[in-house]
């Protein structure tokens, strides 16, 4: 440019040839705010089912909603499952597949008979029970109504005007249809064996439903006296009869006392005949001297023998004129006790499976009430609880107790009253573990599954192997019934069990589960009718939830058929959904109704202590939405190792809330430098300046590692890169550099289209990585990009969502031919950290303000010399300072400090800069103020103000 040039702007207007950044996309997130404007566009625009449409024809992903239970507020693991599934649902969508969501609920069961008779009353005391079953159904069509909103103001995208619900008159019916065929496979089975029994439920209770915690009994040692001496005498060796012999037990349930039937022992241990001031005791013999501390007496071991020569021998019942015969179990051990256990089959699995071998009678005294049946002797009428100090002092009383104490031991407890249960007969109906094979396959398919994380496969392997038959029946109103009709004499199900339970299916189709309960045998049965009885029990919750993959997944077209491809929940599943739904699978169809099973660990607060409203710990999803914002919440569940318990805090969330901006700012930057920006104003790759080629291999590099992490549902993985992304390659380093070009050079300019371009590329495959987690703002984002909103084929109306799009392919690598190779790019990054080292004690001085204000000289060995020589005096723009000279690393000044680096040593000097500031792009030139026209400019201002523009290669 000539000094004779015609000046277009004075000193007082040089911000306006600047290309300052500007965008509508907002700084400030507001996300509480803005958040519920864009669920009613979603709404309005049916968002769902415009993304189904859009991605109809993919290949179909299917994650598989395990329902929650419909009842009370969300809470914060509420929040985590229903996030992380959106997320992997999402996820899906940009990976190319078609992901549709089907969200559920689970409405039969205890809870919500419980919160109804709060309402209304038990059902035979003021309501009858198809009016409960009315109030149960309106009841959890409200919860569900209420959680439906919050899931939503989460921004999970799902189909939530038609999800599935157990309650449901089809689901109903294809339940019912489910446990036909479980039937029709051999798997059913009738039985009365022990099962854990609730006295406040007064109903069975599944595996699931159990849980356990301290509890302290009474503690006894209680003598059986021998019936059968003969008998004694010739296990023993005796040569003369022992008239006063006792078989010595010990418990922790004295009121199972009353229905004992047997002592069992190991037929392998070894068991002593013990001379004691009390008679002679039989005991093991690894534990007699432990017993007689325990009973405060002196004995003499008169004789031993194996378990095996002991069985069937008589005993006398301590307090009930009846025997009590000794038998072998391979239960009992001589790690505690007495190494001789007291067997009541109606109370415990192993009693009765070893007393089945022996007899199919089982006492069981104990009624669903938990009271004794009133013609007990002694204890008839008592609770169990009231019984148990009264057997103790009974026992006493008649000489036959050795010793007590207070025992504190942990006992399995109702996990909804948080009260003790027991083990209970009671006539059941069973889905048999091993009767049609069901174990075996089971195991096996579990092998053909992939477990995340992996140990999951470990835990759900030692669950099966271990796991009772499956009690499918419950004595309570709400629930699905078990249609099946029973002989009244034989109780033999009706040998057209199969066909009726359809014909009960297709009622209920209609009317629900009242169809059942309101039948009259005889419609079905005709002249049969008085020989049968309706089935009153009603199916196991998990029953309901375990069948969903025939109920919803083969039932509804979007989804069929099982398998589905991911079912996803907390790591309590195990022995709930997960199992439940294995076992009904395999007895069904003889396959695992899942892929791939993941697993999500609980929410602890910051301290990692359980979250309880009495320590004052509880992180509440409303109130975080509320003040945050949902995408902060949905980034904390991302950033947090889900394998893990899940720690989560105020403090937590304000960290995150420091990301959330951070990632947010970087998106806002790229867009407002891309204002009048069209796609069609794009560089070729090969003309995009070094730099730009170089941020595009990042982000080519960095889209391979995200793309698989999704694919392994490493979410946390997502964030820690895209955070640092955002942080470190973008925002301290490219966008810091670019920002001179940006800003200073002519609009039109090949080397700011060339950034232009970059930053195109990047908002688009950024936008599309944190998609699945940061919804609402990556839909904001989304239509603040140049042509991103426009209409596109298979669209109607105009939509356009980030969700219609797959991961973006157009983010080239560094080619071959790159002016900065990758060795060049890491030696740039050393540099770039020794600057900083070089300036900060300037600036810790205060001699200068920023980079800008200073000059640099960088010694440096003969090979990388060349190399940064090539850059010319662009590499100033690059370490962000006014003047940056190159020198060889032998001329540097004596004393001078160097570093080690990928190219030899280093050593950067800085300096203050005596050059005048330009006013435009305030770097300190030598030439600001020989031009009279522009005094207050450089010289490469004045190019890009008035010139032909300023020309650049590399930043």
């Amino acid at each position: 440019m000539t000094e004779s040039a015609t000046p277009s702007a004075t000193s007082q207007d040089y911000k306006a040839t600047l290309q300052l950044p500007e965008t509508a996309f907002p700084m400030k997130g507001d996300l509480a705010n803005r958040e519920p404007a864009a669920l009613k566009v979603w709404a309005e625009n049916d968002w769902y089912f415009a993304i189904q449409r859009a991605t109809a024809g993919r290949p179909r992903f299917v994650l598989h909603d395990g329902p929650p239970y419909a009842n009370g507020d969300i809470h914060i693991g509420h929040a985590v499952n229903k996030v992380l599934k959106d997320i992997v649902v999402k996820s899906k969508l940009l990976g190319g597949f078609n992901a549709p969501y089907v969200p559920g609920w689970d409405c039969h069961g205890l809870p919500i008979e419980v919160a109804v008779e709060k309402k209304v009353g038990k059902v035979g005391a003021k309501i009858d029970a198809a009016t409960f079953r009315a109030e149960c159904r309106k009841f959890a069509a409200a919860q569900i109504d209420k959680q439906r909103e919050d899931f939503k103001r989460l921004g999970v995208l799902g189909d939530w005007s038609n999800p599935y619900r157990t309650m449901d008159f089809s689901y109903e019916a294809n339940q019912v249809r489910a446990l036909a065929k479980i039937y029709a496979n051999g798997h059913i089975v009738q039985g009365k064996k022990p099962v854990n029994w609730c006295f406040d439920c007064k109903s069975a209770l599944a595996e699931a439903e159990v849980e356990y915690a301290e509890k302290i009994d009474p503690a006894v040692d209680v003598m059986f006296a021998v019936a059968d001496a003969d008998k004694l005498a010739a296990a023993f060796a005796l040569t003369t009869n022992v008239t006063d012999a006792y078989a010595v037990i010990w418990t922790t349930t004295p009121w199972t006392l009353p229905a004992n039937q047997a002592i069992s022992i190991n037929p392998d241990l070894a068991y002593a005949l013990v001379k004691t001031p009390r008679g002679h005791l039989i005991l093991a013999q690894a534990l007699v001297d432990r017993c007689l501390k325990r009973y405060k007496l002196d004995g003499e071991i008169v004789a031993l023998t194996s378990g095996d020569r002991l069985e069937r021998c008589d005993l006398r019942h301590p307090f009930y004129d009846r025997a009590s015969l000794m038998i072998t179990g391979a239960h009992v051990t001589a790690e505690d006790g007495t190494g001789l256990v007291h067997t009541s089959p109606a109370y415990g699995l192993d009693d009765f499976y070893a007393l089945k071998r022996y007899t199919d009678e089982v006492l069981n005294p104990v009624q669903a009430n938990g009271r004794y049946e009133a013609e007990l002797p002694i204890f008839g009428g008592m609770s169990t609880a009231e019984a148990n100090p009264k057997i103790v002092e009974h026992l006493r009383e008649l000489g036959v107790l050795l010793a007590d104490f207070q025992y504190p031991h942990s006992v399995a407890h109702c996990w909804r009253h948080k009260t003790a249960t027991i083990f209970r007969a009671a006539p059941q109906w069973f889905i048999s573990m091993d009767k049609a094979g069901l174990r075996d396959t089971a195991m096996a398919e579990i092998k053909n599954v992939r477990w995340i994380p992996g140990w999951g496969e470990e835990r759900i392997v030692g669950m099966i192997a271990n796991r009772p038959d499956w009690c499918i029946s419950r004595q309570r109103t709400w629930g699905v019934p078990i249609a099946i009709f029973v002989h009244k004499e034989t109780l033999l199900p009706h040998p057209r069990t199969v066909e009726l339970m359809e014909l009960v299916a297709l009622k209920m189709e209609h009317s629900g589960i009242d169809a059942w309960f309101d039948l009259d045998a005889a419609e079905l049965l005709g002249s049969e009718a008085d020989s049968y009885q309706k089935t009153p029990d009603i199916l196991d919750v998990w029953f309901d939830s375990g069948v969903s993959h025939s109920c919803v997944v083969d039932a509804r077209p979007e989804l069929a058929p099982a398998p589905a491809d991911l079912y996803l929940e907390g790591s309590d599943q195990h022995r709930g959904w997960f199992q439940s739904s294995l076992c009904a699978s395999v007895a069904m169809h003889g396959r695992a109704p899942y892929r791939q099973v993941l697993t999500h660990g609980f929410t602890v607060d910051q301290f990692g202590k359980k979250m309880s409203k009495s320590a004052g710990n509880v992180v509440a999803p409303q109130d975080v939405i509320k003040l945050m914002g949902a995408d902060v919440l949905r980034l904390w569940v991302a950033a947090t190792d889900y394998s893990a318990e899940m720690n989560v805090s105020d403090e937590i969330l304000k960290r995150v809330g420091e990301s959330y901006r951070r990632i947010r700012n970087t998106c806002r930057y790229l867009l407002a430098n891309l204002d009048g920006f069209t796609p069609e104003m794009a560089l070729p790759h090969e003309q995009l300046l070094a730099i730009d080629q170089w941020v595009l291999d990042q982000a080519h590099q960095l889209q391979a590692q995200i793309e698989a992490a999704y694919e392994n549902y490493q979410f946390h993985q997502v964030y820690q890169q895209v955070h640092e992304f955002c942080s470190v390659k973008l925002g301290s380093l490219y966008l810091d550099v670019l920002k001179d070009r940006m800003y200073t050079l002519k609009a039109d300019s090949i080397a700011r289209r060339s950034g232009q371009t970059a930053m195109f590329h990047v908002i688009h495959a950024l936008v599309r990585w944190i998609a699945p987690i940061l919804s609402f703002t990556a839909e904001e984002i989304w239509r603040h990009i140049p042509g991103a909103t426009q209409t596109r084929p298979g669209q109607t109306g105009g939509l356009s969502s980030v969700f219609m799009q797959t991961w973006y392919r157009d983010i080239p690598a560094l080619p071959a031919n790159a002016a900065l190779s990758t060795k060049d790019s890491i030696l740039l990054g050393e540099l770039r950290e020794l600057t900083t080292k070089a300036l900060e004690p300037l600036r810790a001085a205060k001699l200068i303000g920023s980079g800008l204000d200073a000059s640099l000289t960088v010694y440096i060995g003969d090979q990388p010399l060349a190399t940064l020589n090539k850059l010319s005096d662009e590499l100033r723009f690059y370490l962000l300072v006014s003047d940056a000279k190159l020198a060889p690393l032998q001329v540097a000044p004596e004393g001078t400090s160097f570093y080690a680096t990928s190219a030899g040593e280093i050593a950067v000097l800085a300096h203050v800069s005596h050059d005048p500031k330009c006013a435009r792009c305030w770097h300190h030139r030598p030439d600001v103020g020989r031009h009279k026209a522009h005094a207050a400019l450089c010289g490469r201002c004045i190019e890009n103000v008035d010139g032909a523009g300023e020309l650049r290669a590399y930043f």
